[in-house]
């Protein structure tokens, strides 16, 4: 599973042999924010080319990954699944 923060891929599948596969589940932080931080932090920085810290955005938030079952006597993959959720 790919953990890139940015916009999920949406490519979950099984592979051969049991092998749960999503190039990126996608982010998990505020949902008006530029990949989870301050959207003017952001365009701060990039404006002014300075090295800043920057802080999380705030406000509602999206969950994005995937859930994967697995056999107990295999232990491979027989299910993936994606999981988006807003929350706050």
């Amino acid at each position: 599973v790919g953990t890139h923060t940015h916009v999920p891929t949406a490519d979950c599948r099984l592979l051969r042999h049991g092998t749960a596969y999503c190039t990126d589940a996608g982010l998990c932080g505020a949902r008006d924010s530029v990949i989870g931080d301050d959207i003017q932090a952001v365009l701060t920085k990039f404006q002014t080319q300075m090295p800043t810290r920057l802080a999380p955005a705030e406000g509602p938030a999206v969950i994005n990954g995937v859930l994967v079952e697995a056999d107990d006597t295999t232990r491979r993959a027989v299910r993936i699944e994606r999981v988006d959720r807003e929350v706050g």
